[in-house]
């Protein structure tokens, strides 16, 4: 999981899952995953299967703030260890194009730092 993704430990335990379902959403504006496109801020998954997704957007005027929750909820519904998700969104930090992974940048044609 990217470092600047605050994760507790059971949600950590499955990150490689996370993951996979992350990159299978995408911000249809930019080209670019969810993961990849640095949106998420947060992931907690309690004991009881409630998982908890803290995401921004790279504006408020984002085509994608609509689609994006729904369709994080059900994709991360698929797995397992996960029964319900909630997701928050945030405007606080602002998103950075530097929040964009090399991999990201190097899909978008931006300079990879």
């Amino acid at each position: 999981m990217r470092e600047d993704i605050l994760v507790n430990d059971r949600a950590a335990a499955i990150s490689e899952q996370l993951i996979e379902k992350f990159e299978m959403i995408y911000d249809p504006e930019i080209g670019l995953d969810i993961y990849n496109l640095g949106l998420l801020y947060e992931v907690d998954l309690d004991e009881n299967g409630h998982c908890k997704v803290v995401i921004t957007f790279t504006s408020m005027g984002c085509g994608c703030m609509a689609t994006v929750p729904g369709e994080l909820v059900a994709a991360l519904k698929e797995i397992k260890e996960i029964e319900d998700v909630t997701v928050e969104t945030v405007w606080s930090p602002g998103w950075k194009v530097t929040r964009i992974s090399r991999f990201g940048r190097i899909s978008l044609g931006i300079s990879p730092k």
